[in-house]
């Protein structure tokens, strides 16, 4: 038997977008009995080959396995508990899972993750509409707000729901929607990264950050046969100026391969251009519009937090809106801007912190200058402070 939220729609909820926050929600949903459709532009095959993050925190994994979602994540995940920082300093491992509260990560790319959740949305007999763009939405601030869809062929037809859910990301539809009362924070870190898929296997056990006077270099394990690699480029770089030879030849002098081993390669599956920018909404709702994930706040991936606040996000409001259909009591659905945004801020602020850990600035001026110091004393408090190494490993992990 399906909710009662509201009458004279199609779904109790419109969910827009098919990424982890609208995948995790919509099943929340559907498992409580509340009618759901999730509105999704890309095609399930795009979706499930979509390669991003591959890092997920504690709190991710137990919503994941308390409500039924992580046979795919159970059965093929790996736990990871290290990280490493190498540079003119030497290296030194953190071994979180023995810090801090002692949780670890799961590795388990994100597409993998999705393709899970849809099938697993669909398996319930869930409504999931592939290829369907949301032109605009309408009545967000009464009872009965909706949404024009456009199907591929240029039809387009009208969805009506008690509540709409925008985890459609940063470029999407939805933020479109919030008003101009709605403050939006952002900052340019300053900073760009050539993302680089490579068909290979990790070279080291652990996630390693590499520190070098020509820039930041990242090595993040994703399965037996697949890494991610990330390297720091000036602002005018263009992923085609990266041919394989010079991806690989740079990432030995900054991973420092003639000190540590080589790293094992292969074909280039995938590079993109990364800039370092945050950005926050307060609040991320309006009227019955409720934004989630990266549509509500972008993080940069230093720390690899978005897709964990995305699933944060989503059971955060999965949690509201159950309360609220099978109680009446619209209490938490009231709190779920400050509930979220008070959990951003603190993983704006970790990562804020970590991208200056990894990065310094090239230039010779007074400020950089002082800016190195700090990054080395900060290094040589992660190295040597158990106090400081708890803190990172509450933050590392934690969202």
């Amino acid at each position: 038997m399906h909710s009662t939220l509201g009458q004279s729609r199609d779904a109790a909820v419109v969910i827009v977008g098919a990424g982890p926050a609208g995948l995790v929600l919509g099943n929340l949903l559907h498992a409580a009995n509340i009618d759901c459709i999730i509105i999704e532009r890309q095609s399930r095959a795009h979706l499930e080959k979509r390669a991003r993050a591959g890092l997920l925190a504690a709190n991710s994994v137990r919503i994941l396995v308390d409500n039924g979602l992580a046979e795919g994540l159970n059965a093929h995940g790996r736990q990871h508990d290290t990280c490493v920082i190498r540079g003119d300093h030497g290296q030194f491992e953190l071994k979180y899972s023995t810090l801090g509260r002692g949780e670890i990560h799961t590795v388990y790319p994100q597409q993998n993750l999705v393709a899970d959740l849809i099938a697993e949305f669909l398996n319930r007999g869930g409504d999931l509409r592939f290829d369907t763009a949301v032109v605009a939405m309408h009545d967000i601030e009464t009872e009965q707000p909706w949404l024009t869809c456009r199907n591929v062929d240029g039809s387009e037809y009208r969805l009506t729901g008690s509540y709409l859910a925008g985890c459609d990301g940063p470029y999407g539809v939805s933020r479109r929607f919030l008003p101009s009362t709605v403050r939006r924070y952002r900052r340019d870190h300053g900073v760009r990264w050539l993302a680089v898929l490579a068909q290979a296997p990790p070279s080291m056990a652990a996630v390693t950050y590499a520190l070098h006077e020509r820039g930041f270099a990242g090595h993040m394990p994703r399965d037996e046969t697949v890494t991610r690699y990330y390297l720091q480029v000036p602002p005018s770089e263009v992923p085609r100026e990266w041919t394989d030879q010079r991806i690989w030849a740079e990432l030995g002098v900054r991973m420092r391969t003639d000190e540590y081993g080589p790293l094992r390669q292969g074909s280039i599956l995938e590079k993109r251009i990364v800039d370092m920018t945050s950005e926050v909404h307060d609040p991320i709702r309006h009227g019955r519009l409720f934004v989630v994930g990266d549509a509500a706040s972008l993080i940069s991936p230093a720390a690899a937090k978005g897709a964990n606040l995305a699933i944060m996000a989503a059971h955060t409001l999965a949690t509201a809106m159950i309360d609220a259909s099978n109680q009446g009591d619209q209490r938490a659905l009231a709190r779920y801007s400050s509930d979220c945004l008070s959990r951003i801020w603190r993983a704006q602020e970790f990562s804020h912190w970590l991208i200056n850990l990894l990065h310094s600035p090239a230039d010779n001026t007074e400020d950089a200058v002082f800016r190195r110091e700090l990054q080395r004393a900060r290094l040589t408090s992660l190295r040597n402070s158990q106090t400081y190494q708890d803190w990172f490993a509450e933050n590392y992990v934690g969202i």
